[in-house]
C-alpha cells in the first residue's frame, strides 16, 4: 500500500492538475478569427495529448512532494535475544593496561579492549534491544535501549574520551535498572557491568539500589576486569581490619549485589581473551524468547515520479520546439463563407 510522509503537500497540490484542462492562454496566430480555420482531427488531437501531459506532469510533482512510499513499517515478530543494558565504567583507571600503566605500543586499554569485544557482543546479538550507560563521577545515559543496533555501536565509539577519578558505581546501577522501563517487563532483561574497580556505596544509596532492583528485576552480571595487583572479588583479607567497603571496595560491591535477590554472576577478566570469554558466557545465557520488531524494506516512489515528470515536461518541451503553424497566414485562400467550418 502506498503511503505519504508529506500527505497535505501532495493534497494541497494535487488540484493544480486542473491547470492544463481550464486555462488556455492566448497565443498569437496568423489568422484574423480562429473559428475560420477547418475543423482539424489532428491538430485537437494533438492538443488533447499535450493538455494531458501537463496533467502527467503536475500530477508526478505534486505526489513526488508528497514523498510517496510502499512498505518501510514494521512487523512484530518472535525470536531469541534479551533486553540488555551495558554499564560501562570510564574512570581513569579504565584507561591504563591490564598491566595497571598507560598503554605502550602494542599495548591496549581495558577501556578499548572491553569496548571492542562487547562490539563483538552486539553484533552476534541482532534480535537484541540494548541500551548504553556510562558513570565515572556521574552515570550518564549514552543510548536508551533500542533495537536500533547502529545506534549502540555509535554509542559505545563516543565513550572513548578520558575517564574521571571517581566511580559512583552504585548511582550508575540505578540508572541502569531505569532504562529498562515497563515495556520489558514481560522479558528478559539483563544488566551487565564492566568495571575494573568499584567505590564505597552509601547506606542511602544501597537502599535505593534495593527498591529499584525490586521494581525492576534483571539477570545482573558483572564483568569485573582485573588489573595487575588487584585483590579480585572473591579473595578474604586474612586481616579483618582490612575488610571494610573503604579497603576492599570491589569484595564488598559483589556482597551488596550478591545479596540483592535477583540472578547475579561475577566474571573475573585479566585479559582480552578473558573479557572476549566472559562475553561469550554472557551471551550464551542470554538467550531467551523475546518480541522484536522487523522492519520492512521501503521503496520510494518519489524518484519515479519525478522521472515521468521530467519524461512529460521533455514532451512539452519538444512539441514547443517543433511547433508550426498548419495554415501560415495568406498562402491557402479562405473557404467560401457558408462552406466547410465557417459559420
Amino acid at each position: 500500500m502506498i503511503a505519504f510522509d508529506r500527505p497535505l503537500v501532495a493534497l494541497l497540490l494535487l488540484p493544480l492538475v486542473l491547470l492544463p484542462l481550464l486555462v488556455r492562454p492566448a497565443a498569437p496566430s496568423g489568422h484574423p478569427a480562429i473559428r475560420l480555420v477547418p475543423a482539424d482531427r489532428a491538430s485537437r488531437a494533438t492538443a488533447a495529448a499535450l493538455r494531458a501531459l501537463g496533467v502527467v506532469a503536475i500530477a508526478a510533482l505534486a505526489l513526488a512532494l508528497g514523498g510517496p512510499h510502499l512498505g518501510g513499517g514494521t512487523v512484530e515478530r518472535r525470536g531469541v535475544g534479551a533486553n540488555v543494558v551495558l554499564l560501562i565504567d570510564r574512570s581513569s583507571s579504565m584507561d591504563n593496561s591490564f598491566a595497571d600503566r598507560l598503554p605502550s605500543g602494542d599495548e591496549e586499554s581495558k577501556s578499548a579492549a572491553a569496548r571492542r569485544l562487547v562490539r563483538d557482543f552486539v553484533d552476534r546479538r541482532p534480535r537484541d534491544r540494548i541500551g548504553v550507560a556510562a558513570f565515572s563521577t556521574t552515570p550518564m545515559m549514552v543510548v536508551p535501549i533500542t533495537d536500533r543496533l547502529d545506534a549502540v555501536r555509535g554509542a559505545l565509539d563516543a565513550i572513548d574520551l578520558p575517564g574521571l577519578a571517581y566511580t559512583d558505581v552504585g548511582r550508575g546501577l540505578i540508572l541502569a535498572l531505569e532504562m529498562f522501563g515497563d515495556s520489558t517487563a514481560a522479558e528478559s532483561r539483563a544488566l551487565v557491568l564492566i568495571s575494573d574497580g568499584a567505590g564505597v556505596v552509601g547506606r542511602e544509596v544501597q537502599d535505593a539500589l534495593r527498591a529499584a532492583v525490586k521494581r525492576t528485576p534483571v539477570n545482573l552480571y558483572w564483568l569485573f576486569i582485573r588489573s595487575k595487583g588487584s585483590y579480585g572479588l572473591f579473595g578474604v583479607p586474612e586481616n579483618r581490619s582490612d575488610d571494610t567497603p573503604r579497603a576492599r571496595p570491589e569484595r564488598h560491591l559483589h556482597i551488596l549485589l550478591s545479596s540483592l535477590g535477583i540472578p547475579y554472576r561475577a566474571l573475573e577478566a585479566q585479559s582480552p581473551e578473558a573479557i572476549g570469554e566472559a562475553i561469550a558466557e554472557i551471551d550464551r545465557l542470554e538467550r531467551r524468547p523475546i518480541t522484536y520488531a522487523e522492519r520492512t524494506p521501503r521503496t520510494d516512489l518519489a524518484p519515479w515520479l519525478y522521472g515521468l515528470a521530467a519524461l512529460a515536461l521533455a514532451l512539452l518541451g519538444a512539441a514547443v520546439a517543433f511547433e508550426r503553424a498548419l495554415v501560415p497566414a495568406g498562402t491557402v485562400p479562405l473557404p467560401p463563407f457558408g462552406r466547410g467550418g465557417a459559420r
